[in-house]
């Protein structure tokens, strides 16, 4: 007769999870483990480790027939997060544990040969799906413990070896709980905004873009300080409240990058691809189900493209769905996965390829010139914001001894207060800052006077702008309008927004 069993885990898609469903079963035939419910190479592999974790513990492998089915059989099973709980259902299954622990539970983390948990990705929303679905325990490893215990109304223990976890299951061990959280509201590598000399200007757009994660680009010569300022952009950006640190957490955990002893991400990351990045490296890919790029790595905080122009066009083209929906979505192989992907980008160039100190000193000719900035689509360059042509600071403000910039925490501080109040205005909608806010409901619902819209009008008349133009502009408005204290904007809002998209190459 057949002895069954059934453990629970978690299978991760995209940024979302499912419960799976482990069953185990010990039936007459020749010694095998069978495994069914669509496994991928790596989770086929997981048969060996489990078979000499269990050994190694000092435990019989059954030495007849295994079969562990895992379920919903059409849902791709991917890596090797599934080896403990497929260990346990085999054991439970054996008879060489008891079950009473495992009711409402739900068991993460892979196997070494001699038994140890070693870390997997992925565990803090799978720790949110499995609480979602009513779970009420997790065991994970102990090496994801911190990120687990992120996640309240769950118990959340951690395993650093399978014989703690049989010892547990028994009633003869203790399995370690969470520390303490530690948050960092202020990221110390980030370098202050004091260091820019000069360039208000500058400065000031990007403070803007931070208020309302509003979209920049800079141009200028080689060395003015493009990379400088944006670099200094996390700087003056709010810390993440709870939600977003959560999200944005959830992502680089799937990604492989969260830090151990800094699980909750609440400084707004900065993510710089190379200008030679692909697409997939860019907008996430790989073969299976589609990891995580440069866009969702990015999500609540900033992409910084140096060197646009030098992109290659197919990379560019392929940001142009994030930066409108805020979410990019993936088809691969075993199915098709959505990632969160709602980013402040910063784009930086040089004017044209001989990029001198002094536009006098150029040597490209006016066709090269425009053909080079050309790279950048129009209806790419439709979806930023603010556009910034920097020029080179006089001497006597790089060595003037009095000048007091301003640094990045008096900055932040009205970067704070503006955004409050656009989440205040829009936290009936889900909204938090007002590049998120569709241009209807500011056409029709926070509708300004006819005068505050005489210049917006004017812009449209003359073909300066385009109708996603139009309602960019009106979202940069209200930015400003909070920057200052308004409770709307007038007609000086409205023609500073249209001032910032006028393009700063020409």
């Amino acid at each position: 007769m057949s002895a069954l069993s059934k453990v629970h885990s978690v299978a991760i898609t995209g940024v979302d999870g499912a419960v799976v469903e482990i069953e185990g079963c010990i039936g007459p035939g020749l010694p095998a483990v069978h495994l069914v419910g669509l496994p991928d190479t790596v989770l086929k592999e997981s048969r060996d480790r489990i078979r000499a974790a269990v050994v190694n513990i000092g435990i019989r492998f059954p030495d007849t027939r295994v079969t562990v089915a895992l379920s919903p059989a059409t849902l791709p099973k991917v890596g090797s997060v599934y080896d403990l709980p497929l260990a346990v259902a085999i054991l439970l299954a054996a008879e060489r544990v008891p079950i009473g622990r495992l009711d409402g539970a739900v068991l993460l983390g892979e196997l070494a040969l001699d038994g140890r948990v070693r870390p997997v990705r992925g565990v803090l929303p799978a720790v949110l799906a499995a609480k979602e679905s009513g779970f009420s325990r997790a065991v994970v490893p102990l090496s994801n413990l911190d990120e687990a215990g992120l996640v309240d109304g769950i118990e959340v223990l951690g395993a650093a070896h399978l014989a703690d976890v049989v010892a547990w299951l028994e009633g003869e061990g203790v399995l370690a709980e969470p520390g303490p959280l530690v948050v960092d509201d202020v990221d110390p590598t980030v370098a202050d905004l004091a260091d820019v000399v000069a360039q208000p200007e500058a400065k000031f757009a990007l403070e803007v873009a931070a208020a309302g994660a509003h979209h920049i680009m800079m141009t200028g010569p080689p060395g003015i300080g493009k990379t400088m300022l944006a670099s200094r952009l996390p700087g003056i950006l709010p810390p993440l409240g709870r939600r977003e640190a959560l999200e944005v957490s959830a992502i680089h955990s799937i990604a492989g990058d969260l830090p151990a002893d800094r699980p909750l991400i609440t400084v707004p990351p900065f993510v710089a691809p190379h200008q030679t990045s692909t697409v997939s490296a860019l907008v996430g890919g790989g073969s299976g189900l589609a990891r995580p790029g440069a866009v969702s790595l990015a999500h609540r905080g900033v992409l910084f493209l140096d060197e646009c122009a030098e992109m290659g066009p197919k990379s560019l083209e392929a940001l142009r769905t994030p930066l409108e929906e805020g979410q990019i979505r993936l088809a691969r192989r075993d199915g098709v996965v959505k990632y969160p992907s709602r980013f402040l980008l910063v784009m930086a160039a040089n004017p044209c390829p001989c990029a001198p100190a002094r536009d006098n000193d150029c040597t490209c000719t006016a066709t090269v010139r425009r053909r080079y900035l050309g790279r950048l689509s129009g209806p790419l360059l439709d979806r930023v914001d603010l556009w910034v042509r920097m020029e080179p600071p006089t001497t006597g403000a790089l060595h003037a001894e009095d000048t007091a910039e301003e640094p990045s925490a008096v900055v932040r501080e009205r970067v704070r207060t503006a955004r409050e109040a656009a989440a205040s205005r829009w936290a009936g909608e889900g909204w938090l800052t007002n590049s998120e806010v569709p241009g209807v409901v500011l056409r029709r619902r926070f509708r300004l006077p006819a005068k505050a819209l005489r210049p917006l009008e004017t812009y449209l008349r003359q073909g300066k702008v385009t109708a996603r133009g139009a309602d960019r502009s009106l979202r940069l408005a209200w930015t400003l309008a909070d920057l200052q204290g308004l409770d709307r904007p007038g007609e000086s809002e409205v023609g500073l927004a249209l001032q910032f998209r006028e393009k700063g190459w020409t």
